[in-house]
């Protein structure tokens, strides 16, 4: 039942918990996350939020990270999403998941707050942003609105994703924050969220959302009060304290709603207190929400062992994409050698690939490039060639050091198919957005030197660090690489000294067919492009092609 709540005092808000204490609801929770996407303004078109910055940097206590990562293992690696397993009533008094969580919504506002009559506004006015989060949310929604009951949290926190990340598993924030639940690096490793090479918990849908609730629940045990717990997952618990000391040194109320907090965080409790408005009274603001079955979406595969995506795609017969938007957290092409173990795939699929894999030989799962090593040869420079890294090597090999020694036989993974093929891995994920950029007017691909950094290359081309990352689907945080390729939108020609030389102004994608006697230079010259932006483009380790290999590659249209 929606519950309006008219009396915005602190006071007021302590009197209704006590009445939630005696119907046995003080465990209830719902705290949410950092959301830096435009404010939602009168002004506004419906733009797709971008990926929200986190703040959880003040969250560091390093002894308490291996139990909770340790905890987060056993839990994730104990629990089955299998239908018969869930537990419960809820899971089949409804039809769609939305009505189901809707009709359970708890928490207290007044519709008459001025900042929650701005934000209901702009949900009235873009009913098509919610569709398509909800048509977004439907792989995921089942399984949070599950454990968040299990949990005996308030449904309004299955919403949380919503104000995030727009329920995109592969959002990533200027600030790093990553995943459904926008997680910075730091506090996913302190809720046991591994993050390497190979895997990163903060987008892996089951890892981090049991991650999501823990920091959630922490966060109301600490302060008690749903809307201070809301504001702390947004600015971090160290900035609401300070906004609490303040008022109460002043002698003023020390309540959410009269706390002076950054401008973002002033937003964020009504925007999730008004989503859950609307959603509740649809028919009211004229709102169609798509239906989403109120019934599991996926089921948790058991792997035994690392396996190449494709392979587990084609076993399952899904297409990859579809499985690597189950299984976000795999940055590459194969799980992590060392685990989870385990794949999401839809429930319709589930006994098939678990048919699949038990007749798979251990052999099959991997594709073993044997390589020897030659004199003048380095784990560095043979992890280049093979466009892995050396740690990667060692663990395949269990080489201590870096050490190698010439006539020595290396195994090294590789990728069963063409790395172009695996369009949602990290590498891909960023040379995708890169192109689409690319194909939206003037352009060029910078190559980063040695020394370079995000501010000395947007001075170069007078543009904001914040769109020179944007467009490379990086974080200004992150380091920047010798040799690795930026693409840059140019304003006008005389937005830099280097447009001029530049002939790729306009690009747009062809899918080319490797023919008898074709080389990279060939093709390069043909298309006027470069050898190397091909191979960047196609994830090529080598320059040997085959035919009928099927190539993109970004052409200019515009002449030269």
């Amino acid at each position: 039942m929606m519950l309006y709540y008219q009396n915005d005092s602190f006071g007021g808000k302590k009197a209704y918990r006590r009445i939630l204490c005696c119907l046995g609801l003080t465990g209830t929770v719902l705290l949410t996350g950092c959301q830096t996407s435009k404010p939602l303004t009168a002004s506004s078109q419906a733009p797709e939020p971008d990926p929200p910055q986190s703040v959880f940097s003040w969250f560091h206590q390093e002894p308490a990270t291996q139990s909770l990562s340790a905890e987060a293992a056993a839990r994730a690696d104990q629990e089955t999403l299998q239908q018969t397993d869930t537990t419960s009533s809820n899971t089949v008094q409804f039809n769609n998941v939305w009505q189901r969580i809707s009709q359970q919504f708890s928490l207290p506002y007044s519709v008459d707050n001025p900042r929650m009559q701005r934000e209901i506004a702009w949900f009235k006015r873009n009913p098509r942003y919610i569709q398509r989060v909800s048509e977004r949310a439907e792989p995921y929604l089942f399984y949070i609105a599950e454990l968040i009951e299990q949990r005996g949290l308030p449904t309004e926190l299955a919403l949380l994703p919503v104000i995030e990340s727009a329920y995109d598993p592969f959002a990533y924030s200027p600030g790093r924050a990553s995943g459904l639940w926008q997680f910075i690096p730091s506090t996913g490793k302190y809720f046991g969220l591994k993050q390497n090479w190979w895997y990163d918990g903060r987008r892996d849908v089951v890892a981090s959302t049991n991650a999501a609730l823990d920091y959630l629940s922490k966060l109301y045990t600490h302060l008690g009060d749903w809307e201070l717990a809301l504001a702390s997952y947004n600015a971090g618990e160290g900035t609401i304290l300070k906004a609490i000391r303040r008022n109460k040194a002043s002698g003023k109320a020390q309540d959410y709603w009269s706390l002076d907090l950054p401008r973002e965080t002033e937003q964020y409790v009504p925007r999730l207190l008004a989503l859950a408005h609307v959603i509740a009274n649809t028919e009211r603001y004229g709102i169609q929400m798509p239906t989403v079955a109120n019934k599991p979406y996926f089921q948790k595969i058991k792997t035994q062992g690392q396996i190449d995506l494709a392979l587990a795609a084609d076993m399952a017969t899904l297409p990859l994409d579809r499985l690597y938007q189950l299984n976000p957290g795999f940055n590459q092409w194969a799980t992590d050698p060392n685990g989870p173990h385990y794949l999401l795939v839809p429930i319709s699929q589930a006994k098939q690939f678990q048919n699949a894999l038990q007749t798979l030989p251990p052999n099959k799962r991997m594709k073993w490039q044997r390589y020897q090593v030659k004199r003048g040869d380095s784990l560095i420079a043979i992890a280049h060639r093979f466009q892995t890294r050396t740690k990667v090597i060692q663990q395949a090999n269990k080489l201590a050091s870096h050490r190698i020694r010439t006539g020595q036989t290396l195994l090294i993974p590789q990728a069963s198919q063409l790395l172009s093929q695996y369009t949602k891995t990290r590498t891909q994920r960023r040379l995708g957005k890169q192109a689409r950029v690319a194909a939206q007017g003037k352009s060029v691909y910078y190559k980063v030197k040695r020394g370079d950094s995000f501010w000395h290359i947007a001075r170069q081309y007078d543009v904001s660090v914040k769109s020179l990352s944007k467009w490379n689907n990086l974080s200004p945080r992150d380091t920047l690489k010798p040799g690795q390729r930026l693409v840059i939108k140019l304003a006008s020609a005389k937005s830099s000294t280097h447009a001029s030389r530049d002939k790729r102004k306009v690009r747009r994608k062809v899918n080319y067919k490797v023919r008898q006697g074709d080389s990279l230079y060939r093709i390069a010259t043909r298309f006027n492009v470069r050898v190397d932006d091909i191979q960047d483009w196609n994830q090529l380790p080598h320059t040997n092609l085959k035919p009928g290999q099927a190539l993109t590659l970004f052409v200019n249209v515009t002449g030269t």
